[in-house]
């Protein structure tokens, strides 16, 4: 049911073990004095924002918060049934619009966090633009040969894998194999393949640090089966409001620039996301107070 913890992430590990009982245990509120549940997974960009929501919430706000980390399909699930308490990681209106056309009714919206999000295919600045500069070029032997056929993905309940698939079906790689693995995986995978010059298209995100670590170039989308430029939603249970009125106040506010957002993840990937997020909630008090200008 939950992401096995990679080590880069193994600071978090206690969240799995909390998510057991994710199944059975609804959230419950801050009035008896248990946590407020956090859902997120262990992509680069939402182990930054959750890090930092969940300092501010412990520091400043006083709740304690569980972070439970699992599936982004689970997560839904979970804040809809009021297992989890709140999601920061909802990309609309297309990557996640299945997820959000089924449970909308069960959910609330509390804003956007950051936007000019973008979901896309990459490749090494190395590779030809002449012989690979679009989606489309995937089908030419000769590319196909040099990418053995295959597409690296990540973990097989994200939106973006689900948009992939149909990348693959709308230009017609049906000869081709989408690759499953977590962020970490499709990383090493892609540096394994630069240290040797190799060809790679990977499935990726902006924001993600990679792209400053390597010179990197998406892929062009002629047939947008990968969607335009999205939102990332923070998205709680029904009653969250009420029952965590601190916590929904700061969400409601927080909002955080995408460069900013980037430069966090590539400083967190030689140190912690977590020292990272206290560094950046320290020197940027006006920011901090714009998140809690509403709280009561």
């Amino acid at each position: 049911m939950f992401n096995k913890c990679h080590q880069r992430w193994r600071t978090l590990c206690p969240a799995l073990v909390l998510g057991l009982s994710f199944a059975v245990a609804p959230a419950a509120g801050a009035a008896d004095g248990k946590a407020l549940r956090i859902g997120w997974t262990a992509w680069s960009d939402a182990e930054a924002v959750t890090n930092i929501a969940k300092q501010v919430i412990e520091q400043k706000l006083g709740y304690k918060v569980e972070l439970v980390m699992t599936d982004i399909g689970l997560q839904y699930q979970g804040v809809a049934k009021g297992q989890l308490d709140v999601m920061l990681m909802s990309w609309l209106p297309t990557t996640h619009k299945a997820y959000w056309d089924k449970l909308s009714g069960e959910l609330v919206d509390m804003g956007v966090l950051y936007d000019n999000a973008k979901l896309g295919w990459a490749v090494p600045a190395y590779v030809p633009e002449a012989q690979l500069n679009s989606i489309a070029d995937l089908g030419k032997p000769e590319v196909q040969k040099q990418l053995k056929n295959q597409v690296q993905g990540i973990d097989p309940g994200a939106g973006l894998m689900k948009a992939s698939e149909g990348a693959l079906k709308s230009y017609k790689l049906d000869n081709y194999k989408l690759q499953t693995g977590s962020d970490a995986a499709m990383v090493i995978a892609l540096d394994r393949a630069i240290k040797r010059k190799e060809w790679i298209v990977v499935t990726t995100w902006t924001p993600h640090w990679m792209f400053s670590k390597y010179k990197l170039r998406y892929l062009q989308d002629p047939n947008q089966a990968l969607g335009g430029a999205e939102a990332i939603h923070a998205i709680a249970r029904k009653g969250f409001e009420q029952d965590f009125p601190k916590a929904a106040a700061f969400i409601s506010n927080f909002k955080i620039p995408l460069a900013d957002l980037e430069g966090i993840m590539l400083r967190a990937k030689d140190t912690s996301y977590e020292k990272e997020a206290t560094a950046y909630i320290k020197s940027h008090p006006d920011m901090l107070e714009k998140w809690l200008k509403d709280v009561k």
